[in-house]
C-alpha cells in the first residue's frame, strides 16, 4: 500500500519539476547551505527583477526531469543542497547576480551551469556573467546613437535661443556694401575716351 502511495506523489513531482524547468533555457547550480531564509528570499527577490527564478528540487527528481528535457551531462552539479537559477535569456546577467551575491554572501556557492546546451564550470560562467547583456548593450548603443543627437540639438537650441534674443534681424543674411570706389571706375572708360577723341 506504501508503494502505491509514494510512487504517484513521486511522478507528480516530477512532472511538477518538469514543467518548472521547462520554461527556461539556461540553468545555474548554485549550494545553498548555510543560507538563512531572509538570504534566499533576498537572492530571489534580486533575480525575479531580472526575469530569472531560483528554485530548490530535489536531486533525484530534478536529474529525472532534466533527462526527460534532453539537458545532459548535468548529474555532477545535483548532489548535496542544491538550488537552480533559471534564466530564460540574458543568463549572463542571472549568472552576474548570483556571483554579486556569492561577494557579499560566501555561503552562497556557485557549482557550474547549463548555458547555450553547453556546461559551463565555475569558472567559465564566472568569465560569462562578466559579458554585456542584451540589455546593457542595448543601452550601450543608445548611449553612442544620442551622443551626436544631443550635441546637434545642443547647437539647434543655441540658435533659436540666439534668434529669440536678437530678433528675426539675426537669421536674414546681410547685404554686402558695394565697395566706394565701384562707379567711379565704372565712369573711367568714357572719360577716358573723351580726353583721346581729337579736337575740332
Amino acid at each position: 500500500m506504501a508503494i502505491t502511495k509514494v510512487q504517484p506523489a513521486k511522478a507528480e513531482a516530477i512532472e511538477a519539476a518538469k514543467k518548472t524547468l521547462g520554461e527556461y533555457n539556461d540553468f545555474i547550480f548554485t549550494e545553498y547551505r548555510g543560507l538563512t531564509v531572509e538570504q534566499i528570499t533576498t537572492l530571489r527577490d534580486k533575480l525575479r527583477a531580472s526575469n530569472s527564478a531560483i528554485k530548490v528540487i530535489k536531486n533525484n527528481f530534478a536529474k529525472i526531469a532534466f533527462k526527460d528535457l534532453n539537458v545532459e551531462n548535468v548529474e555532477d552539479y545535483l548532489s548535496g543542497p542544491t538550488a537552480i537559477a533559471m534564466a530564460k535569456e540574458d543568463s549572463n546577467e542571472t549568472a552576474k547576480i548570483l556571483f554579486d551575491f556569492a561577494k557579499e554572501v560566501p555561503a552562497l556557492q556557485i557549482k557550474g551551469a547549463y548555458v547555450n546546451k553547453e556546461i559551463y564550470d565555475t569558472a567559465k560562467i564566472e568569465a560569462y556573467s562578466k559579458v554585456p547583456g542584451k540589455k546593457q548593450l542595448i543601452a550601450m548603443l543608445m548611449s553612442a546613437i544620442n551622443g551626436p543627437a544631443q550635441k546637434l540639438a545642443a547647437t539647434l537650441q543655441a540658435y533659436v535661443d540666439k534668434l529669440e534674443k536678437e530678433g528675426p534681424a539675426a537669421a536674414a543674411p546681410k547685404a554686402e556694401a558695394a565697395p566706394a570706389e565701384a562707379a567711379p571706375a565704372a565712369e573711367a572708360p568714357a572719360a577716358e575716351a573723351a580726353a583721346e577723341a581729337p579736337q575740332a
